[in-house]
């Protein structure tokens, strides 16, 4: 089992995709997972994303993020929400398509006022899908920044027991 990362910026390379391949390997030595994490950047899905038909990076990152069993959801905050890139990947997600995997939202954004977006806006989409989200969602405010691996440290402490917990729940029961 890997953690899958999802970054919904449109920049690539962007800080938001540091920080959330940075919290998801910092979640995944927590709870022992070997390996390496998968990342579903959407930056290079953008133009395809509106495309009318399936195309195949779409529908193989759609099956990743579906087939995940921890999921880190990251976009920047624009507007007071995730972009619009996210959720248009989104908006093809059959629905439930995330029931059984475990969501982490984290946001990034500039200004400390957009906090609550990460609870407020992000944490409902991915229940709507279907996802299970044991803990509350990650703010990073970009002066954070310098200052990120205490952060991410602090918080993967944090939410490890939680994410375990809903995994082992998800578990079929054995003899």
């Amino acid at each position: 089992m890997s953690v899958v990362t999802l970054v919904g910026n449109p920049r690539e390379g962007s800080r938001t995709r540091s920080v959330a391949v940075e919290a998801a390997e910092a979640v995944a030595r927590r709870l022992g997972l070997p390996g390496t994490n998968d990342v579903v950047d959407l930056s290079a899905l953008g133009p395809h994303l509106l495309a009318p038909g399936p195309a195949p990076g779409v529908e193989v990152a759609l099956e990743l993020v579906a087939e995940a069993r921890v999921l880190v959801v990251a976009s920047p905050t624009y507007k007071g929400t995730y972009t619009g890139l996210l959720k248009a990947f989104v908006d093809r997600l059959r629905p439930e398509a995330l029931a059984g995997v475990v969501a982490l939202p984290l946001l990034v954004m500039g200004d400390p006022k957009h906090t609550l977006a990460v609870e407020v806006h992000l944490r409902p989409l991915l229940v709507e899908l279907g996802a299970t989200v044991p803990t509350p969602g990650l703010a990073v405010v970009e002066s954070q920044l310098p200052g990120l691996g205490e952060i991410l440290s602090g918080w993967a402490d944090r939410v490890a027991p939680q994410v375990a917990a809903a995994l082992a729940v998800g578990q079929p029961a054995t003899a």
